[in-house]
């Protein structure tokens, strides 16, 4: 504890005058986003639930899938955050008309990626299947083609959500999202229960609801973000045609987020090729194993947009000491609320694996990972995750990237190999490669914080 308290303690009490964020504020902020991705992380568990019952084979290649999938998810995510590190900026220095353009090219940056990365699936996504997954089981494959072709269709409306919520939450607006995501997951929910329980459509049967709540959830946030009584809205102007300085600066942000978060993916969708390899068990405890994870990463995930708001302000006001006594303050809350919740989600685990339809060994091994996953969850990741997003919401993306690119990309997929295939841990290696990604990249966030290095960068 004395350790945490010398990394993260702030040095001293920072002036009433110069705190842009009281506690009330940041409450306000935080316990709307842990409710919304709690929301999404429990359907996330709904739908794997629910596809169990269709058998395993469409388990397996849903979850196949999604690997791929979450590469073109992360990357209008990562177009969305660059974006929200400047409107942050300009919502702390005041400018209303900058703020204004900057929303509205993140709008036309992320439509324009997404139609073109939806085209591209749409012709060659199931040739990729095949070319990645050459031992697949008919059956997997069959259900991954279908859940592949369904899901492109929702690139657009999912960007344009990611943009939408993104503005928001960087004006503090986290409530807003929170009821936008509630009313999506309704849809979704009920939708997968028709799906598989009443047209036993299979992989099908998940798809269509995800694509239609994202339309859902797409059109809702558009129509919120022309409002004029915001901190920054969008203008149709603005919207339909590139800004070049803007987008340049945007992009300066996002294509280091996007590349780190791409690589990321990339990675992960490698390891699935690994995990392929293991047969379908491990592939079904690896797929609903990771449906455990997201819910138990979902407050790390909370307090990193948390600080892209917090920090992208204070920033943007010139103020890099409110920021760095912020950036404290937040990452020793982020360990405490990862700290309550990890233990909330272990608690849970044996409770709910009974309502899958897996058999004991799935069920064992998924025990097994998610337990290793909590652990590290708790302490380490708040260092790695929210502290991170701290660094990028101050302009130092650069260095996030490359520490990402060498924690997971090189560290994690090594380790997974030597662990997971040479080794014989099979998808328990998988998991501790990934905590030891963490590790390593939570020492080189702790580093680069605490050397002030951050506080040099430009972004407005």
């Amino acid at each position: 504890m004395r350790f945490l308290n010398r990394i993260i303690e702030p040095k001293q009490r920072l002036a009433d005058n110069r705190k842009i964020f009281t506690n009330a504020m940041l409450k306000a902020m935080i316990v709307p986003l842990l409710i919304e991705q709690l929301l999404q992380m429990v359907v996330g568990l709904a739908d794997t639930m629910m596809v169990s019952y269709a058998g395993e084979a469409v388990v397996a290649g849903v979850g196949l899938d999604t690997m791929i999938y979450t590469i073109f998810i992360y990357l209008f995510t990562a177009v969305s955050a660059g974006g929200s590190v400047v409107v942050a900026q300009y919502i702390g220095s005041r400018d209303r008309e900058n703020g204004d353009l900057a929303a509205s090219q993140i709008f036309h940056l992320a439509g324009v990626l997404s139609l073109v990365c939806m085209c591209l699936m749409l012709l060659f996504g199931s040739g990729l299947l095949h070319l990645m997954y050459p031992e697949t089981e008919p059956a997997t494959m069959a259900a991954c083609e279908t859940y592949m072709w369904i899901v492109s269709i929702s690139f657009p409306a999912n960007a344009v959500y990611n943009a939408g919520s993104a503005i928001y939450r960087t004006m503090g607006r986290t409530a807003v999202t929170m009821k936008v995501s509630l009313a999506a997951n309704i849809v979704n929910v009920i939708g997968n229960a028709v799906g598989i329980f009443v047209l036993h459509a299979g992989a099908a049967g998940v798809a269509w609801p995800t694509t239609i709540s994202w339309y859902v959830s797409a059109a809702v946030m558009t129509r919120l973000c022309f409002r004029k009584d915001r901190e920054v809205r969008i203008r149709w102007k603005h919207v339909l045609r590139l800004n070049g300085s803007m987008a340049k600066r945007i992009l300066g942000v996002a294509i280091p987020n996007s590349v780190e978060n791409t690589l990321f993916q990339a990675a992960k969708v490698v390891l699935g090729m690994l995990v392929a390899t293991f047969g379908t068990s491990q592939i079904a405890a690896n797929t609903t194993g990771q449906t455990f994870w997201s819910l138990a990463a979902c407050m790390g995930i909370s307090m990193g947009t948390v600080f892209i708001t917090v920090v992208g302000q204070c920033v943007g006001a010139g103020d890099t000491e409110a920021a760095e006594w912020y950036m404290r303050k937040l990452t020793r809350l982020s360990v405490v609320l990862a700290l309550a919740w990890n233990v909330v989600v272990m608690l849970l685990t044996p409770v709910l694996l009974p309502l899958y339809d897996l058999g004991t060994e799935i069920k064992r091994l998924i025990l097994i990972i998610v337990a290793i996953h909590n652990l590290f969850s708790a302490t380490v990741q708040p260092f790695s995750g929210p502290l991170s997003s701290g660094l990028r919401a101050a302009g130092d993306v650069k260095f996030t990237m490359w520490a990402s690119i060498f924690a997971t990309v090189v560290c994690r997929t090594l380790l997974s190999y030597i662990l997971a295939l040479w080794m014989g841990m099979g998808v328990i290696g998988i998991a501790l490669a990934m905590i030891l990604d963490w590790c390593i990249k939570a020492v080189l966030d702790i580093w680069r914080f605490r050397s002030g290095k951050w506080k040099n960068k430009k972004v407005i």
